[in-house]
């Protein structure tokens, strides 16, 4: 969603118009690697995994905010494109109630994997009861419930209706009537619960990981710690995190007070406007860079990748083979197919059903 201040201000006039061709290239390029790696994702949970436990019904979860959000994203580039909504008000409303559904729906899936990883290395037998598949799932509804009410108020607030204009906006344009009276309660709202609290909670529960991996005994835990790839999780994560949604949110609070009228003078109107566009193409990118989380933080997901890669690999290699051995075999030895064939087929029986 940009949030253009072109007409509700008159006297500060700079233009923000290079955000259209910024927001069209990178959403062009989000939904093209995002669309592949999602449905990447949606196999490999589908068709892969039969292990199903709590941190991979957060990630499923995850990737369905991610593929609505990204299969919303071709009507928001001919709208880049073109700088007018044909689309109708009512998808309009729904493509922003997406956006803020994945940007936080995103946050707080990923909060929820922090906090199941901190309890399984900081309180492995305390936590047994709490970390179940049950507990998992009631956690992702009350996930969707406190984003919803916070997306479906700001997608439907919008009016993408402009007076003197032909044009119909979407994504910007609100009214500084709009953001006094509703916009800046919704901002609070999503800020305090969809951005500081879970901010908070990832630090935490990851400074406390740090400190269990830093103690000797934590190796030996359960036989099953492995202290450089949790820390390679740790920071994987973290990087993600801060990089995808810290920028927007910052600069979403100071955006609000401007439109407000909390903060005034043109200087600051012109700061928040230039680094608006470039931390909303950047927050987009989350829905690429989740499925990293996805991979270093289950070791399922790394085998199962791993396991179908070399199924594939000696498949194609054992193919090749099957294919030098038919041309320099004589007529008499044909049926040897049959026997190679069910070879072949017995390599590809003998992957894992994890």
């Amino acid at each position: 969603m940009s949030l253009s201040m072109n007409q509700s201000i008159m006297h500060c006039n700079k233009s923000d118009d290079f955000k259209y061709p910024l927001y069209s290239g990178v959403f062009s390029l989000v939904f093209i690697l995002g669309f592949f790696f999602n449905m990447l994702a949606v196999y490999i949970f589908g068709c892969t995994l039969k292990l199903r436990n709590e941190t991979t019904t957060y990630m499923i979860n995850l990737v369905l905010s991610d593929s609505l959000f990204v299969l919303s994203l071709p009507f928001r580039i001919v709208y880049f494109i073109t700088r007018n909504w044909t689309f109708g008000s009512v998808l309009c409303k729904i493509s922003v109630a997406l956006f803020y559904t994945n940007m936080y729906g995103s946050i707080l899936f990923l909060t929820c994997i922090s906090m199941d990883r901190f309890l399984a290395i900081v309180h492995p037998f305390r936590s047994q009861t709490l970390r179940t598949k049950r507990n998992a799932k009631l956690a992702c509804c009350a996930v969707w419930v406190m984003v919803l009410s916070g997306s479906i108020p700001t997608g439907f607030l919008l009016d993408t209706t402009s007076p003197n204009s032909s044009t119909n906006y979407c994504f910007e344009n609100y009214s500084r009537k709009q953001w006094k009276a509703e916009l800046s309660k919704v901002v609070v709202f999503i800020e305090t619960v969809g951005f500081i609290i879970p901010l908070m909670v990832n630090v935490f529960c990851s400074v406390m990981v740090l400190r269990t991996l830093s103690k000797p005994q934590a190796l030996n835990r359960g036989g099953s710690l492995n202290k450089r790839k949790i820390l390679r999780m740790i920071i994987v994560h973290l990087l993600i995190f801060c990089f995808c949604f810290i920028p927007y949110n910052v600069n979403l609070i100071f955006y609000a007070m401007v439109r407000s009228n909390i903060l005034t003078g043109c200087n600051a109107e012109d700061v928040v406007r230039t680094i608006y566009p470039i931390a909303l193409c950047i927050a987009v990118t989350n829905c690429c860079f989740d499925p990293v989380i996805y991979y270093f933080t289950s070791e399922t997901i790394q085998s199962s990748i791993k396991r179908k890669s070399t199924v594939w690999h000696k498949g194609a290699k054992l193919f090749d083979r099957l294919q030098m051995d038919s041309s320099q075999s004589s007529p008499i030895t044909t049926p040897k197919h049959l026997t190679l064939t069910t070879e072949r087929t017995k390599v590809f029986d003998s992957e894992s059903t994890i």
